[in-house]
């Protein structure tokens, strides 16, 4: 005779143990750093959780080519549009006008400002190229992101262009040789001085008109990443995730609390038979 509710004893003759079943065992180890393929949260529906090592296994050169085949596109675009704003700064720069005095060349508007009006129209014609590429190619590129490619093109190629732009001024302008224009138009004539800038920092107007511009689009109108959910909020699992096991509810004959009231009704009846027996 055995005291009543005693555990079953673990090697019993039929072969039956109480050994945890095995949808209560974990096939996963919790030590285990969590993977794409069994992460529960994060990645959204019909996503492949194995695209982003496709991505990596690429060679460098593969993945960099299309940033530096934009890059490249928007240096060249920016180098043509420097041939144009060359040929405009020498039809709109006003001109120094210079007069020949016997020996001597003068200039014939001692208190004009045509020195710094070329000045001033070199550079509101790079503002005005600065803004018209950085608008070009936010709108050609607006479908894959931008990129840093666009952004060092335009830096780059305004830099480039805006000092070739100023070269070509110079070489399409009146000849710097004074002496030998001056020789040209004879004693009391007049000839236009070289076109010139005096302020070098000019050359600059373009990249930077075109990186405030780029940057406002980008902030105002760029492509939106959808924000991640909170970390406090379970995301749909992925499809074939390995997700760890969940432990169905125990039998009602294994749980704790029924063997504790099993005990109670075991005890009023010996308490019953007791008072039967007295």
């Amino acid at each position: 005779m055995t005291v009543p509710n005693t555990p079953p004893d673990p090697a019993r003759a039929d072969g039956v143990t109480d050994a945890v079943p095995a949808p209560y065992a974990s096939d996963r180890d919790p030590y285990a750093a969590p993977g794409p393929a069994s992460e529960p949260y994060g990645l959204p529906p019909g996503v492949d959780p194995t695209a982003w090592k496709d991505r990596s296994a690429e060679p460098l050169a593969q993945r960099l080519l299309p940033e530096l085949r934009v890059g490249a596109a928007t240096v060249l675009a920016c180098l043509v549009l420097g041939v144009v704003m060359g040929a405009m700064w020498v039809w709109l720069a006003p001109k120094v006008p210079l007069v020949v005095d016997g020996n001597k060349i003068l200039y014939a508007d001692p208190e004009g400002e045509q020195r710094a009006g070329a000045d001033s129209v070199f550079v509101l014609l790079g503002l005005g190229a600065g803004l018209l590429t950085a608008l070009g190619a936010f709108l050609f590129t607006r479908k894959r992101g931008g990129g840093i490619a666009v952004a060092i093109g335009l830096a780059v190629g305004g830099l480039l262009a805006s000092v070739g732009a100023w070269g070509l001024g110079r070489w399409l302008g009146p000849g710097r040789d004074l002496v030998a224009q001056a020789r040209r138009v004879g004693n009391g004539g007049h000839f236009s001085a070289d076109i010139d800038l005096g302020a070098y920092g000019a050359v600059l107007a373009w990249p930077m008109a075109a990186m405030v511009l780029l940057l406002a689009l980008s902030a105002a109108f760029g492509k939106r990443e959808e924000d991640p959910p909170p970390y406090w909020v379970p995301g749909p699992p992925v499809p074939g995730a390995g997700l760890p096991a969940v432990h169905p509810a125990a039998p009602p004959q294994d749980r704790p609390q029924d063997r504790r009231e099993d005990r109670r009704e075991d005890r009023r009846e010996d308490r019953r038979e007791d008072r039967r027996e007295g």
